[in-house]
């Protein structure tokens, strides 16, 4: 087996929101952000608007429950940076190396996440209180010098 590699690069900023319809004219016409796509995560109860700025991704996060995930965010800390999300090569393969160090993490396995990522959460106790998000993405391009780690 290869040696873990480091993370590829920054993914994207999940942002909680609790509305789209009122938070999305703010990032585009008032910031200037181009709205990529909207797409819904039913297994975490969620609606996810990808904005661009260059090549960084925001992701506004908008509670399609109360029992979300994001709802319950939300209701105890209100809107805002919710998590940090970084792209590996494989999440399941980042998953057992971040175990093997005794990493907590919020999964064993990874979930669908939106545009059909895989994807896998580090507990914020980890971070100094910062939700890591791993993002397995089909659709991004390897990164010289990044594994699949």
């Amino acid at each position: 087996m290869e040696p873990d590699q480091p993370i590829q690069e920054l993914h994207h900023i999940g942002v909680a929101v609790r509305s789209l319809a009122e938070s999305l004219p703010k990032w585009t016409d008032g910031f200037g952000l181009r709205l990529e796509s909207v797409d819904e995560v039913p297994t975490e109860q969620v609606k996810v608007a990808v904005l661009r700025a260059g090549r960084t991704r925001i992701e506004l996060l908008e509670p399609t429950s109360a029992a979300s995930p994001i709802a319950k965010y939300l209701d105890k800390r209100g809107p805002g940076i919710h998590h940090l999300a970084f792209q590996v090569g494989d999440c399941q393969r980042k998953i057992t190396a971040l175990q093997a160090q005794e990493v907590p993490l919020l999964s064993d396995e990874p979930k669908p996440g939106a545009h059909g990522c895989r994807v896998a959460f580090v507990h914020p106790k980890h971070l100094g209180g910062v939700l890591a998000e791993l993002v397995e993405d089909p659709h991004a391009e390897a990164k010289p010098g990044g594994g699949d780690a």
